[in-house]
């Protein structure tokens, strides 16, 4: 065994320089340890780098209650974090770095600079500052642990020592910036249990061949549910984009954390889809008439339009097998009705998606209780801890999970 030497030897090992990583780091040299950051890429935080498309969407403005609301039954695990690094907090922690931040409108949080650059050099900067040894291009191979209690890591290379060691290596989204499911990997070989994991915030596949007629448009206020019995409350509301073989868009990104799961058991998810902010067929109905009165002369495919785009709604009225050209007026009550309950909730059926390859982030993890909440300490092997993605704790788009991030990687680099 190699043995222990000033140089090898820390009072904290991090492995992961994402956003949780970078963050523990930084707290636990701020308290005066020794700390030695491993990351397997080249550089750090490849995945924070892409965050917002560039634009690095922080964290929002919910108060601690709808924030953990978001995240599903699991979101009270992160109570204490939250109450010891809040939004507020992280966004003095950017300003004391000489980062401003701001809520253009009023609920998400960028860096006033928009780009994820400028909280990266900050993070590098501080920890340049604190003395954080980092190592890139240093991928760990295992945890060293004895009678309970962590000792160090293991490297292609080298082996290091310390009493205490943070996972923040993230899912298994995005491979190509380095997403390989180590950590799952260091928790079992631990004796940690792991959750089943599944892809998750990513476009998703539909049967419906339609749908790529329909590429051009974005429809905002779009509601979103699975229509089988045992799923009926899931639903999400947003932004949809058509696809050539599907959709995106933010309310797919976020429904897909529920769809992907169901997808896997069930082989396809049928869901019923809302395209006209919300009205139902009554309203809808009294619209297409109103437009009718106001131009009778003029198509139904262009009433239809006054609600959604016209690729969209030339595609609902073939779908509801009327003639586009026809006046409202000379639609049959069936025709009418057809078309109504279509534009109220049209059916789509997800067949699948493209893998974790496009998935942002990863539904799943390290299970939440063999971990303790005011700590992110192991309950299993001691001075061993998670933080971030890694733990089966996934929210929805706008800051939630890098904020998750931030406040784990906070608690964890306390070394309570």
């Amino acid at each position: 065994m190699t043995s222990h030497t000033q140089q090898n030897s820390f009072d904290l090992i991090v492995i992961g320089a994402g956003a949780a990583g970078m963050m523990a780091s930084i707290t636990a040299a701020r308290n005066g340890n020794k700390v030695l950051l491993l990351e397997k890429l080249g550089a750090v935080g490849a995945k924070l780098k892409a965050t917002g498309g560039g634009r690095c969407n922080l964290t929002n403005t919910l108060s601690p209650e709808a924030f953990m609301e978001r995240f599903g039954r699991d979101g009270r695990f992160m109570k204490d974090a939250l109450e010891a690094f809040n939004h507020e907090a992280l966004m003095a922690f950017f300003e004391e770095l000489g980062v401003l931040t701001h809520a253009p409108d009023g609920y998400r949080v960028f860096p006033l600079s928009h780009q994820s650059s400028t909280i990266l050099e900050a993070f590098e900067v501080e920890m340049a500052r604190l003395g954080v040894a980092l190592l890139c291009s240093a991928k760990v191979e295992q945890l060293l642990s004895e009678e309970g209690h962590i000792t160090g890591v293991q490297t292609q290379s080298e082996t290091y020592f310390a009493p205490h060691v943070i996972v923040a290596t993230g899912g298994l989204g995005y491979p190509t910036l380095g997403a390989e499911g180590d950590g799952f990997m260091f928790a079992t070989s631990v004796g940690h249990k792991v959750t089943e994991l599944y892809p998750a915030m990513m476009p998703l596949h539909v049967k419906e061949k339609w749908v790529q007629n329909c590429r051009a448009d974005t429809i905002a206020g779009v509601e979103m549910r699975v229509a089988l019995p045992k799923h009926k409350r899931l639903k999400a509301v947003g932004d949809l984009i058509f696809t050539s073989r599907g959709v995106r868009g933010p309310v797919v990104l976020d429904f897909a954390r529920e769809i992907t799961a169901i997808l896997e058991k069930q082989g396809e998810v049928p869901l019923l889809v809302n395209l006209t902010k919300g009205l139902n067929a009554e309203q809808i109905r009294v619209h297409l008439k109103n437009e009718a009165l106001k131009n009778p002369d003029a198509s139904t495919l262009l009433h239809v339009s006054t609600l959604l785009p016209l690729s969209v709604a030339k595609e609902l009225c073939t779908n509801a097998q009327i003639n586009p050209d026809e006046r409202f007026s000379k639609l049959s009550g069936q025709e009418k009705d057809r078309l109504i309950a279509l534009l109220t909730w049209t059916p789509l059926t997800v067949v699948g998606h493209d893998g974790f390859k496009s998935a942002m982030i990863t539904r799943g993890g390290v299970c939440l209780k063999e971990i303790c909440p005011k700590t992110m300490q192991s309950k299993v092997v001691k001075g061993l801890y998670f933080c971030g993605e890694v733990m089966n704790l996934d929210g929805p788009c706008g800051g939630f999970n890098l904020q998750w991030s931030f406040s784990s990687g906070y608690i964890a680099g306390q070394l309570c």
